[in-house]
């Protein structure tokens, strides 16, 4: 069950990285054509990212395609198999959703482009932050298919500092962007999870 798992989630994976693919090459080309106005990243943004990069995808690697961490493997139940993999799907498609209606306005780190425009619609109807969301859905499949004490829960672990830095800031940079529309869309839409009742 492990190893079918390791699998599953190593596809989902991939899967997730043919989805950041064409919108970080879109997004560098916008950056070299002087198509970014601002950026807010600093030194203490960049190595918080690269744990974040470690917890999410060479931790997690190194435990699919090495035995480097057999020492803190564990046996798995099916019920977490399924339910990981029924989270790494709706992950995958908030993921897939998140990009399509942000298109030219996604940048991986705290950057405004020249054309950058307030997105509402979609999922971004529901949600602030679905990309986010589908991070912290991501981990917790993680967790819950790799049967491993270390790779299980790394991405939950370094994904939350930059979690907590960086939204808030996001944030603030929207506001002083958008001003008012944001501030009245953040009080109509969810961060992570919906706000029903709005």
């Amino acid at each position: 069950m492990s190893d079918i798992l390791k699998y599953i989630y190593l596809a989902g994976m991939l899967i997730q990285e043919g989805i950041r693919y064409p919108h970080r090459l879109r997004q560098r080309k916008a950056w070299r054509e002087g198509g970014m106005v601002e950026t807010r990243m600093n030194a203490l943004d960049f190595t918080i990212d690269m744990v974040a990069f470690a917890g999410m995808d060479l931790i997690p690697l190194m435990y699919i395609l090495t035995p480097w961490l057999d020492y803190a493997s564990y046996p798995l139940d099916a019920w977490r198999g399924v339910l990981g993999t029924l989270l790494l799907i709706g992950a995958t498609v908030i993921l897939f959703m998140a990009h399509q209606e942000l298109a030219a306005n996604w940048s991986p780190t705290l950057q405004i482009g020249k054309s950058h425009k307030l997105i509402t619609t979609g999922i971004y109807h529901y949600l602030r932050h679905p990309i986010y969301a589908a991070v912290w859905l991501t981990g917790l499949a993680q967790w819950l298919m790799l049967g491993n004490w270390v790779a299980g829960p790394a991405c939950l672990i370094f994904f939350l500092p930059v979690y907590l830095r960086r939204v808030p800031r996001e944030e603030q940079m929207m506001i002083d962007t958008f001003g008012d529309q944001y501030r009245d869309y953040m009080e109509t839409t969810g961060g992570i999870l919906p706000r029903f009742g709005k």
